[in-house]
């Protein structure tokens, strides 16, 4: 084969090799189903991925926050606000998207605000707060933020008239994972202390019973 007809060749290999490299570096990114960004976000993953994304996905991110008002996007932007991820900082508009979140009825979005508000992180702390943050996102079923109010509970914040509620929860919490296994029967033994045995007989009723 001749020489020049040889190097023709192996430049349109090299050519095919980069458009098609430059093609997969610059292919958009889909956009988060509802689904998917509530899971990213059950698992703690939401800011992580945006990342891995490239953060091609501000500008969709806040336009369902901002315009379309998703409580999933507007907790996702809050929480990008916040800590700075893929934009500047500004925490105080991250926390009041992820209010806007928590209003709408989002379990992660009242949670991460009860946790915050526990542990006064970005905002002052403010257990009795947290405490009614958790309480709402507990009654939507959210397993972690039981967990956070069983032990605010023990540690003697809230109501004692809530300590049935916070037992039947964990009483019929399901998990497959050890840790928050034991953490369960640890809060559950915490409350029994506290309650009163007929309290206790109550709370072990089916779940919704």
């Amino acid at each position: 084969m001749p020489l020049f007809k040889s190097l023709s060749i192996l430049c349109c290999v090299l050519s095919f090799v980069a458009a098609t490299h430059a093609a997969d570096e610059i292919k958009a990114v889909q956009l988060y189903s509802q689904d998917e960004l509530l899971d990213l976000i059950n698992r703690n993953e939401h800011l992580s991925r945006v990342v891995l994304d490239d953060c091609q996905l501000v500008q969709d991110i806040q336009a369902r926050a901002e315009v379309l008002k998703i409580p999933g996007y507007q907790f996702l932007w809050g929480d990008m606000l916040a800590w700075g991820v893929c934009v500047d900082a500004e925490p105080a508009r991250g926390i009041n998207f992820m209010h806007q979140a928590a209003k709408q009825g989002l379990s992660a979005g009242l949670e991460q605000l009860g946790r915050y508000y526990s542990q006064g992180k970005l905002v002052q702390q403010d257990k009795a707060r947290a405490v009614v943050f958790l309480r709402e996102a507990s009654v939507l079923g959210h397993l972690k933020a039981q967990i956070q109010l069983a032990e605010l509970f023990i540690e003697g914040h809230g109501s004692p008239y809530d300590y049935e509620d916070a037992y039947h929860w964990l009483y019929n919490a399901i998990t497959a994972d050890k840790p928050t296994h034991r953490k369960i029967a640890n809060c559950m033994l915490g409350l029994e202390k506290l309650m009163h045995p007929k309290a206790v007989r109550k709370a072990k009723r089916p779940l919704n019973s």
